[in-house]
């Protein structure tokens, strides 16, 4: 059987909850939620920096509108499908709903290696975006944010085109978050998700019964948000043990030297051929004994090919649909706990919900004003989860996807059924 996709593990997520509120919500809107509110096709045609006119295709999906303006990040990766984005947008509508922010789930996606171009051409491609795109980008329809092979300075650069269309020194209201903070970006932003992962991570082993001092920990991933969940983990404690990206992965059981290794990282462009540990395949890493696993890369890495040999309790979901739903039924199997992407990576759509509200209202908000209501914010909603989890005697996947889909039930039924 082959893997499944992003799309094909979103929709079995939510058919799976879709079926335990059978009586409880009205089928119609169990159907209504199932699909995509709007899917969107865009030709890109910027001219690079070789005088040539090169061609991309873009994506922009809002699964729902419930609770208010579709929220998601822009994901630029030369493989990514409409159905991907699809199946992103739909994570984003019960992501937003269950860490409690006024949103709804988008997405959108540029058909491009951001590593394969140059600074001038990303920025080319990025402000052609914006422009193509610009009837869909709106505080009050659509907004977007940092993914997979996009960054807080392509953020700036779609503010500015978007200000510069209509002639204004700025944007009226929030248009796009995760901008850098002299834009309007609020301070932490870019760390939020990191920091919302390891905060679930010390709640789910004081939860087991574990310290969380001289715990160990597995991160694959040292992008943005396996890189400060990594960061965030050692302040408290935790001893990284390993850490692997797209080029290779590292181990050292003594625990790793994250400033050498970010050091290392940021010369060279991957963890890879770090003096300080040895070097193990990235597929055997995830296998490594840990005390926490954190897939902080891509989707569908933990499989039913995989499931059995994992040597953790703790899997904690950096990433965006790591865990297939076959893998999942084995780690259960074998009493691993799983903290669900929905819940464990929502750090980042929180603080972008605080930087809207900064712009809206033309306030600003300090770095450590917004690690605390962060910090209080995924406490809260890890103990809803696991309060729920262990009451209705379920994983914890299908109690965060019962919050969610409950949540955006209810904001239908209360706008009505009428347009």
């Amino acid at each position: 059987m082959s893997t499944p996709t992003i799309l094909e593990n979103a929709l079995f997520n939510y058919d799976r909850t879709a079926k335990m509120l059978e009586g409880e919500v009205d089928r119609l809107l169990l159907d209504k939620m199932r699909r995509p509110k709007e899917r969107i096709e865009i030709s890109l045609t910027p001219q690079f920096h070789d005088d040539k006119v090169h061609i991309f295709r873009a994506f922009v999906v809002r699964h729902s509108i419930a609770l208010g303006t579709s929220k998601g990040g822009i994901r630029m990766r030369p493989n990514v499908t409409l159905d991907d984005i699809t199946g992103l947008a739909m994570e984003m509508t019960w992501k937003c709903a269950l860490i409690g922010v006024p949103f709804g789930g988008g997405k959108s996606g540029i058909v491009a290696d951001a590593e394969r171009l140059s600074p001038y051409d990303k920025e080319t491609l990025v402000r052609n975006f914006a422009r193509n795109a610009v009837r869909h980008i709106s505080p009050l329809v659509y907004v977007p944010a940092p993914d997979m092979g996009t960054n807080e300075r392509d953020m700036g650069y779609i503010k500015d085109a978007l200000s510069w269309s209509v002639g204004n020194a700025t944007t009226q209201g929030c248009y796009v978050t995760g901008k850098p903070v002299i834009l309007g970006g609020i301070p932490g932003r870019r760390e939020a998700t990191g920091r919302g992962v390891a905060a679930c991570v010390v709640e789910a082993l004081t939860h087991q019964g574990r310290k969380v001092e001289g715990a160990t920990a597995i991160v694959q991933g040292f992008g943005n948000v396996g890189s400060v969940t990594a960061r965030a983990l050692t302040e408290r404690g935790v001893r990284v043990l390993g850490i692997g990206d797209l080029y290779g992965a590292v181990y050292n059981e003594r625990g790793l030297d994250l400033a050498a290794l970010e050091a290392h990282a940021a010369k060279t462009g991957t963890v890879k051929g770090f003096s300080e540990a040895s070097a193990i395949d990235a597929g055997k890493l995830l296998e490594m004994p840990c005390d926490v696993l954190v897939p902080a890369a891509a989707e569908s890495q933990i499989t039913r090919e995989n499931a059995p040999q994992i040597s953790t309790r703790l899997i904690a979901e950096g990433a965006n649909g790591p865990t297939t739903p076959e893998a999942d039924e084995i780690l259960a199997d074998r009493g691993i706990l799983v903290i669900p992407d929905i819940l464990c990576n929502a750090g980042g759509v929180f603080v972008s919900y605080l930087e809207y509200t900064q712009e809206t209202q033309q306030e600003q908000m300090t770095e450590s004003e917004v690690r605390g209501r962060l910090q209080q914010r995924m406490t809260e909603k890890f103990h809803q989860v696991r309060n729920l989890s262990e009451d209705r005697k379920i994983s914890m996947r299908d109690a965060a996807m019962l919050v969610a889909v409950k949540t955006v039930a209810q904001a239908l039924e209360a706008r009505g059924r009428l347009p």
